[in-house]
């Protein structure tokens, strides 16, 4: 059986949920391109999607950015007393909240707003330092001490753990539209056993439901990209049922797979995941060519090409060809590329990303520890 990585009993809207509009700026990748230096960076590093997902101990986290080249959905949170706003990407694929600090000297920080310590009169020190590695440099991190309030729209968390960074790679964070990350998977996958942010709106009852939620639009603008739902499900998002799906390990949001189908051929890439051999079927199929910027279709042959189908908790979630192709002014690649490394139970993963979202609303459930797909409205 294979697993899936996202990075629930259907409820009504309620007046109790917070909703978090994301923007959509141009992504890390476009802008790297514009910028030319894309090209470059990809060859100089050895880029694997499942690399964050090795568990280690001494408090170091792999987190490769190269899985945020295209990942620009992000919202605003403050931290501190009086609150200093930052823009994070929501990410559920980790569990830490860290933002850019006074502290820090590396280009990446120059043009990103930074946690000023000496602003804030509830911060006393940073505590224990953390790494987070990166294909192309450490991010180095400290816990601030004592937890500071965060603000996430009408949420109040009194007391959170968050890291400040002291050093960040400059590519490609100094090209990001965000400022810092905020975790939203397992507490087990916190750097230092910082308390999570989804754990300190739970225990302090800031939640309607243990139940937060994901919309990204189809054709999103830089103001409003999506929304995240916090405490609950938001039915005018997306129409028919949702279809659940266990947790099998809690550390990602992470569910089983049981097939994958090109077209109407089912594959058996459940059971095998999608190492370069097999993926190699899938680019023949699409008559995909391997360029400096990724995997390159003929844009004119885009409805000519085969809907892909995951088939998770015996539902089929199948995507069209228009939804995995990206369009880039003209310029065609895929939204799908080959992972390399097995889970923590040697089971092969995959990953499902925005070009998966966008098509499926998606819910997390944190009381039943299970996720809930249904197509968006």
């Amino acid at each position: 059986m294979k697993w899936l990585v996202l990075a629930l009993v259907c409820l009504q809207l309620s007046e109790g949920l917070v909703r978090i509009k994301l923007k959509k700026a141009k992504s890390i990748r476009e802008k790297m391109r514009e910028a030319g230096v894309l090209e470059d960076y990809l060859k100089k590093i050895k880029y694997d999607p499942v690399k964050k997902y090795r568990f280690s101990e001494d408090y170091v986290v792999y987190e490769p950015i190269t899985n945020h080249l295209d990942s620009s959905y992000f919202g605003e949170i403050s931290i501190g007393t009086p609150p200093q706003n930052f823009l994070v990407l929501f990410d559920t694929g980790s569990s830490s909240l860290w933002v850019p600090s006074t502290y820090c000297q590396a280009p990446a920080c120059f043009n990103h707003a930074k946690f000023e310590p000496s602003e804030s009169s509830t911060f006393i020190c940073d505590g224990q330092s953390y790494t987070i590695s990166y294909g192309s440099g450490a991010l180095a991190c400290s816990l601030t001490w004592p937890p500071l309030p965060l603000q996430i729209d009408s949420i109040a968390v009194t007391h959170q753990e968050f890291g400040l960074s002291k050093k960040e790679p400059t590519q490609p964070f100094y090209y990001a539209e965000f400022d810092g990350i905020l975790g939203m998977a397992y507490p087990s996958l916190a750097a230092g056993g910082m308390t999570t942010v989804l754990q300190g709106m739970l225990q302090q009852n800031q939640l309607t439901q243990p139940i937060f939620s994901f919309y990204f639009s189809r054709q999103p603008t830089y103001n409003y990209g999506g929304e995240l739902i916090l405490g609950g499900i938001d039915t005018l998002f997306f129409h028919g049922d949702i279809s659940w799906a266990p947790v099998t390990q809690e550390l990602y949001w992470q569910v089983a797979l049981n097939e994958f189908a090109i077209g109407q051929s089912a594959t058996g890439w459940g059971s095998q995941g999608v190492p370069a051999p097999l993926m190699n079927s899938f680019l023949q199929a699409v008559g995909a060519q391997l360029t400096s910027y990724g995997y390159a279709v003929d844009c004119n042959k885009v409805q000519d090409m085969p809907t892909i189908t995951f088939v998770i908790n015996g539902t089929q979630l199948p995507l069209d060809p228009s939804a995995y192709v990206l369009n880039n002014n003209g310029y065609c690649t895929l939204g799908i590329e080959a992972t390399y490394l097995p889970s923590q139970n040697n089971q092969p993963l995959w990953i499902l990303g925005d070009v998966f979202l966008k098509e499926y609303y998606t819910v997390f459930d944190m009381a039943n520890n299970r996720v809930g797909f249904a197509p968006s409205a």
